[in-house]
């Protein structure tokens, strides 16, 4: 939450201001004032992370109040508020976060908060990695299933206790009947000689967690396993909260998503052939798809072409049979004059659609070949 104060010995000014903050829902305003010295008296007893300030003030200017409020606490965010463009180089010398003009634009000011906001978000993820403890337990589950501690392959005592351990991870928190699991990795056993598998490899799996100083991170109650761990490092889950988290792109967390997706080499458990994790996966696959969308529109707002190339080739690669991703990455390729390769995406699809499924491209993109064809 923006909880900010307003500064401004505009009477009419300062209300103009406030009326406009308090239409945005992140936005709280906890004080108002017409002069430095108010500021002063009153900034103790007041909860706030942003100040709007007029540079042009009655006393103290703003630069000045900025100055103070910036000693008092480095982490206050201050924007300026005046009518004169000469202040901009001063203001931003002081390290403000926006510089805004009189008279204030609504859409101009819900740019300064977005700015504000994303980072907040950054400094709050800045303090939660320096506090919290060292993540000794690293799983990845992207393509090969694989487990470390301390950046040592975990020793597993067979491979039913590793599968039954990412059959956990893909559950995490999740309370899970006994007979499901058994459904998932004993379908092929007998029932009473599964639940005694089952048992022994629960057995085995607490020992392993034990000994990496995870106890009692497996739980039974009416019928139903659960497993919670704590400070662990798993690359799906990451991008799982991450992507929940962050539903736009931003300036800010771009970078991030750029690392998320070039991560990402192999679909969910991949190369472990687990045929239960196959439903994750494909969900994975969704939200990395839509990820790709959001990028490539990313990008071309931002009018960078080869990002979005780029990012277009990974989506037609990840989805080779989407008639979109194709059609997409054929009409960049025709608008950046290069029509051979647009043929070229063509023709790689419908071989690819003739030799695994036997269909032929849909009419809407065999409609946009033609037209590329004939000019």
């Amino acid at each position: 939450m923006i909880r900010t104060i307003v500064v401004d010995d505009e009477q009419l000014a300062l209300r103009h201001l406030m009326k406009k903050l308090q239409t945005i829902e992140t936005v709280e305003v906890v004080g108002s004032f017409s002069n430095a010295r108010d500021v002063l008296k009153g900034m103790k007893t007041l909860d706030f992370n942003v100040a709007f300030l007029d540079i042009e003030l009655p006393g103290l200017s703003g630069l000045d109040l900025a100055d103070l409020l910036k000693e008092w606490n480095k982490d206050v965010f201050i924007v300026f508020v005046t009518a004169y463009r000469d202040y901009a180089v001063q203001a931003f010398e002081l390290h403000s976060i926006d510089y805004l003009m009189k008279p204030i634009m609504s859409e101009r000011l819900e740019k300064t908060i977005l700015r504000i906001q994303e980072q907040l978000e950054k400094r709050t993820t800045e303090k939660t990695n320096a506090t919290l403890p060292s993540k000794a337990l690293k799983i990845i589950c992207f393509k090969e299933f694989a487990v470390y501690h301390h950046n040592t392959p975990v020793k597993w005592k067979t491979g039913k206790v590793k599968e039954l351990f990412a059959y956990f991870i893909t559950n995490h928190q999740d309370p899970i009947h006994r007979d499901t699991i058994i459904e998932a990795l004993w379908n092929d056993v007998e029932y009473q000689k599964a639940k005694i598998q089952l048992h022994t490899a629960i057995s085995y799996l607490r020992k392993t967690l034990d000994a990496m100083g995870y106890p009692d991170t497996i739980t039974f109650s009416n019928g139903s396993y659960v497993m919670e761990i704590d400070h662990y490092e798993c690359d799906v889950h990451q991008f799982e909260r991450i992507f929940e988290d962050h539903p736009q792109l931003t300036d800010a967390n771009i970078e991030m998503f750029e690392d998320i997706v070039q991560n990402y080499n192999g679909d969910y458990m991949e190369n472990n052939g687990y045929e239960w994790a196959l439903v994750k996966a494909h969900a994975i696959r969704q939200k990395i798809s839509q990820l790709l969308q959001m990028m490539i529109d990313f990008f071309a707002d931002q009018n960078l072409l080869n990002k979005k190339q780029q990012y277009l080739q990974l989506l037609v690669s990840l989805s080779p049979y989407s008639e979109s991703a194709v059609q997409q990455l054929m009409r960049f390729y025709v608008k950046t004059g290069n029509r051979g390769e647009a043929v070229k995406v063509y023709h790689d699809m419908k071989e690819l659609l003739i030799e695994d499924l036997g269909i032929l491209p849909d009419q809407s993109t065999t409609g946009l070949y033609d037209s590329i064809l004939n000019g």
